[in-house]
Formats: C-alpha cells, structure tokens, sequence
C-alpha cells in the first residue's frame, strides 16, 4: 500500500469515534453502557438526539503521560524574556498524543427540522520540532495509527503526513484566507506584530490553510495563545456533508497544560457572495464550537512515522519553500478548487512516497513533480 493509499485508509478509518466507544472516551462505566448514548458535545439528551456523524474505529490502548512535562516545566522557568517563554510554550506542542477532535453547531441561525449531528474524530500523532530558531518554530504533525479490527486483533500502523504549524514572532507579512480558494498576502503594521506571534498552518500537502496574529499569555496554571479573527476554508468533515455555505471565520485557540494542549475553535459559518463579500441577506447558518485535545502518551510506537519524517522531511520542506516563493512573487493564488477534495495532491504525496523508499535516486525529481502539482493546482501560470 503506497502512502497516498494509506492517507485515504487514515482518512476513513478516523471519520469519527462513533457511539460504540463514545462512553470509552467520556470515562463512563462499561455496565452503563444500555444507557442512552453521550458525548463529548451533544444537544439535550432527550430521544432521537442525533449521534456524532461518522464511522466506527476504535483506536489501540495507549498510556497516557500523567505526570507534568520537561516541556512545560521549562515554560515556568524563572528569568526568561516574553519571547522565551512564548517560544517554549510552542515548543511545548511536540511529542507523542492521544487527540480526540469534536465539533458542535452550537447555535443554528437557519430553521431545522432536527438539530445537526455533532462531528467527533481521532487520531495518534506525533508532532516534531522541524525547525527553531528562536523567533521562528516550525511543528510537522504525522499520524501513526493502529485501528481495532472486528476480530479484536490490532491493524499494522497507518502513517501518514497530518498537518503543520509554523509560528513566526512579531512578523511583518500574513498570508490570509479570502474565500473561494483565494489566498492573499498582506503586510502587518509595527503595532500589529509588536510581541506578537503568527501563526499560519497549513494542509496536509503544504497547501495554504489560514494564518492569524495573537499574544501569549501565561499563569502558573496554563499558556494560551488567542488569535484574532481568522477565516479558514471549509474542512471535510464539513465539505463532505454540505455547502450550503463557504467560509468559517472565527477564532483559535491554543492551550498549554501540564500533560498536553488544548486546541479550541469558535466559528461562524458564513455565506459568501460570488464576489467573497459576507452575504449581508444572509450571512450566517450556524455557530459552531470545536476542541481538539492532545493528551501526551507515553511508551509509544512511532517508528514507522519517525522513519517517514526523516526521509521525507527535506522534500515536503521543498513544498513550503515553493508555495512561500509564489506568495512573495505572485502575492495573491486563486486554486481551481480544494486540493484535498479534487485530489489535487496526490502527485506530491506519490513522490514522497517515492522519495521514502528510493532517497536520492528520486529526490532529484522534487522540484520538477513540485512545480507540475503546484501548477494544476493553479498556484502557477
């Protein structure tokens, strides 16, 4: 099975953490389990409230790391400037978790017969350091799963590439979403980016997903980071489903605890007119509510994702680098489409694939697969 393969298995496989295991997650005792099914999130539990959408994996049993980390002890450290506590507060998002992804529309601004089922996910995933130098830390998130099969027995390993996160201090340009598959450069003024941190994060190929500016905090009791308002591109577990809408603005989150982070999302669906205005006849179907918790665990098996990072890590850096190039010449792309829904990425994760099991020999075809993918994804002329 090649990786684009086992991205799609990975895809399917973690949909949704389904009422079967739901009251695993909760905490709840086994014999309660005739009880009416809970969540995570969920409406008011009266009969026929709808169950999370999705499919019905049930992740290996991990152990998870209940003692405070060296990560987050480091965080606390006494004389340290602002910047270096901010830094090692993203620091602090690496290692080994548990994630567990839920997802409510908390207020429907569109009549319904029924409310909108809750959405639930999850994953094991290693995130990595890819690079830091003090005013700028990279984060590479790869999924190494292994699903409970019918039988009871444990699946081999699904790896796969996730997401990234690249945190830049007081930085002096964003690359925003506009709606509609349209990315945009802009310029950040001194008072905007003074002591603040950037971060943009992007998709599983390196594709854009959105940026947004905010400050750390930090207490004896947690860091968090706030973002301003933040537009972001409609992700599958919603472009699956619907599109009744084009854009989810609102704002992100992130949480630094003794055992783990919290990564927490509240969004307005929004309606776009064809000229990506808000459509001010109608401007919002729904409030939704999201929360993704990594909980550390310890004693884990990465090893096939640790051998994917290495051997891949310098191609899928030549990626970013690429689309980091478009953007400071070209300033503004318009792609034909979600690169994940058209399958738009699958030469680039063909030729890391290629690259992981061939090295050199295919490395010297990055930048010629690099450009061509970029190019049908309408990111070059």
């Amino acid at each position: 099975m090649t990786r684009v393969d086992r991205w799609v298995a990975v895809i399917a496989a973690a949909v949704c953490v389904a009422a079967a295991n739901a009251d695993e997650y909760a905490g709840k005792p086994k014999e309660q389990s005739a009880a009416p099914a809970r969540y995570t999130f969920s409406w008011p539990l009266e009969s026929g409230a709808p169950a999370p959408r999705g499919g019905t994996t049930k992740g290996a049993p991990v152990t998870l790391d209940l003692e405070p980390s060296k990560a987050w002890k480091d965080v606390r450290a006494d004389g340290l400037s602002s910047q270096e506590r901010d830094r090692r507060a993203i620091l602090a998002m690496a290692g080994t978790y548990r994630v567990t992804f839920d997802f409510l529309e908390v207020v429907p601004f569109v009549t319904q017969e029924k409310p909108n089922a809750p959405y639930q996910s999850w994953g094991t995933e290693k995130v990595y350091v890819d690079s830091d130098d003090g005013k700028n830390v990279s984060l590479v998130h790869i999924l190494e799963m292994r699903i409970v099969q019918k039988d009871g027995s444990i699946s081999e390993p699904m790896v796969t590439k996730h997401w990234r996160q690249d945190w830049k201090y007081e930085p002096t340009h964003i690359v925003e979403y506009r709606g509609r598959d349209r990315w945009q450069r802009r310029k950040l003024s001194a008072t905007d980016s003074k002591g603040a941190w950037l971060q943009t994060v992007y998709q599983v190929d390196e594709s854009p997903r959105y940026a947004s500016v905010g400050r750390w905090e930090h207490s004896a009791s947690f860091s968090t980071w706030m973002s301003g308002e933040t537009w972001r591109p409609l992700p599958r577990r919603e472009w699956s489903v619907r599109d009744d809408y084009q854009v989810l603005v609102g704002t992100n989150r992130h949480t630094i605890a003794p055992t783990g982070w919290i990564q927490e999302e509240n969004n307005l669906k929004t309606v776009l007119t064809s000229a990506r205005e808000v459509d001010s006849s109608r401007p919002y179907v729904a409030r939704e509510y999201g929360v993704a918790r990594y909980e550390r665990i310890r004693d884990a098996d990465f090893a096939q994702a640790d051998t994917y990072y290495d051997k891949t890590k310098q191609f899928w850096d030549q990626v970013r680098d690429e689309w980091s190039q478009i953007f400071v010449k070209q300033g503004e792309v318009t792609l034909k489409g979600p690169v994940d829904k058209l399958g738009l990425f699958f030469p680039l994760f063909a030729q890391a694939d290629a690259v992981a099991e061939q090295g050199a020999a295919a490395s010297a075809q990055n930048q010629t697969v690099i450009r061509n993918a970029l190019k049908d994804m309408g990111a070059l002329p």
